[in-house]
C-alpha cells in the first residue's frame, strides 16, 4: 500500500517570494526571520522523501465565481498550468507547468464518491496561489507531480468545520489503501485569523491574536473536540472576514489522523500570523532528526505550541514536556 510520510499543514502569504527576494533598502524587516523560517520548513519535507503531493487549497475567484463555485473538486489532469495575472503583477509569483498523477486522482476521486462526498471533477484546472505558494515555500523545484484539491471557503453557503474534518479523514482512509508503493505527502494551506479589504486588514499583526494561538494549539494537539465546539462561520467572520480558510487547516489535521504535530513554527507579520505545521504519520528516528534539525535553525517546537492563557504568547514543548 501507499505510503502517506509526511502531512503539512500552513498559512499561504503570496508575498514571500517578492518579500525575501527583495534586496532593495525597502526590504521588510521580518523577511530574513521569515526566509530561515521557511527554508527550515521546507527541510520537514524534503527528508519525508515524496514521490508525489496531495494539495489542498481554495481558489480566490480566478477560475470560480459566485454563479459557479463547487463545493470540492479535484484535478484530474496530467499537467496544471498556474499562476494568474494579478498573482504576477501583485506578488510576483512565477508561472509553472506542474505535472499531474491522473491515476491517484481517479483513485482518491471515486474514493471520496464512495465515501458519500459528491466532489466535483476538472480536466482545465488552473492553480492559484493557493498551491503554487506551497511549491515555492517548501518544494521549489516544482518537480514531483500533484493532485489539487480544491475546496469552497469563500461563497456562502460554505460547508461546516465538521464536515472538514471528516474529509480529511475520510482522504486518510483512501491514501492508506491506495494499492501502490509511491510515498505521498500531503499539503494544504488555509488562514489564521486574516482580514482582507475590511477595517483590521494591515495591523500590527492578524486580527484576532487570540484566536490565532487557539487555533494553533487546536491543531498541534489534533483537538478535534475543542474545534467543533469553538469554530463556527460566525465565530470564523468574527475573527477576521477571510478567516474561513482555517477549515482547509481543519482539513488537513483531519488527515494527520487528530495526533500532536512534529513540527510547529509560526512568525507574526504585519497583518497575520503565519503558521508551518508537520505531522509525520510514520515517524522514525530519521524524520524525527530531521525535524530537530529544522527546529534548531527555526525556533520551531517539536510538538505541540499551547496558549496557555488568553492573549498570552503561546509556550512551545517537545512530546516530553520540554520548552524547544
Amino acid at each position: 500500500m501507499a505510503d502517506l510520510t509526511a502531512v503539512l499543514a500552513s498559512t499561504h502569504h503570496p508575498f514571500y517570494l517578492k518579500a525575501t527576494s527583495d534586496r532593495s533598502p525597502a526590504r521588510m524587516p521580518q523577511a530574513d526571520e521569515w526566509q530561515r523560517k521557511v527554508q527550515a520548513y521546507r527541510q520537514t519535507l524534503t527528508a519525508a522523501k515524496p514521490d508525489v503531493l496531495v494539495m489542498v487549497g481554495a481558489d480566490h475567484f480566478h477560475q470560480f465565481f459566485l454563479d459557479n463555485y463547487p463545493t470540492f473538486l479535484i484535478g484530474k489532469q496530467p499537467q496544471y498550468d498556474t499562476t494568474f495575472y494579478n498573482e504576477e503583477r501583485e506578488f510576483g509569483i512565477p508561472q509553472y507547468l506542474l505535472d499531474g498523477d491522473v491515476e491517484l486522482s481517479n483513485y482518491l476521486h471515486q474514493g471520496l464518491l464512495d465515501a458519500g462526498f459528491d466532489f466535483s471533477f476538472s480536466h482545465e484546472l488552473k492553480i492559484d496561489h493557493s498551491i503554487v505558494c506551497p511549491i515555492i515555500t517548501v518544494r521549489p523545484a516544482a518537480d514531483l507531480p500533484i493532485v489539487p484539491i480544491y475546496t469552497n471557503i469563500f461563497a456562502p453557503p460554505l460547508p461546516s468545520p465538521k464536515r472538514f474534518w471528516e474529509l480529511g479523514r475520510a482522504i486518510r482512509r483512501i491514501i492508506d489503501a491506495y494499492p501502490s508503493t509511491k510515498r505521498i505527502a500531503a499539503i494544504g494551506t488555509g488562514h489564521l485569523s486574516l482580514e482582507l479589504g475590511g477595517p483590521r486588514m494591515f495591523g500590527d499583526h492578524g486580527p484576532d491574536p487570540e484566536f490565532d494561538a487557539k487555533a494553533i494549539e487546536w491543531l498541534s494537539t489534533g483537538n478535534i473536540d475543542a474545534i467543533l465546539t469553538n469554530v463556527t462561520h460566525e465565530s470564523m467572520a468574527g475573527a477576521g472576514n477571510a478567516t474561513h480558510g482555517f477549515m482547509d487547516l481543519i482539513l488537513m489535521m483531519g488527515i494527520a489522523g487528530g495526533e500532536d504535530a512534529d513540527y510547529v513554527d509560526q512568525l507574526d507579520l504585519f497583518h497575520t500570523r503565519e503558521m508551518f505545521m508537520t505531522w509525520y504519520p510514520q515517524k522514525n528516528s530519521r524524520l524525527a532528526a530531521a525535524a530537530e534539525a529544522a527546529a534548531a535553525s527555526s525556533g520551531a517546537s517539536l510538538g505541540p505550541v499551547f496558549a496557555e492563557r488568553i492573549g498570552a504568547e503561546p509556550i512551545g514543548a517537545d512530546k516530553d514536556g520540554v520548552s524547544a
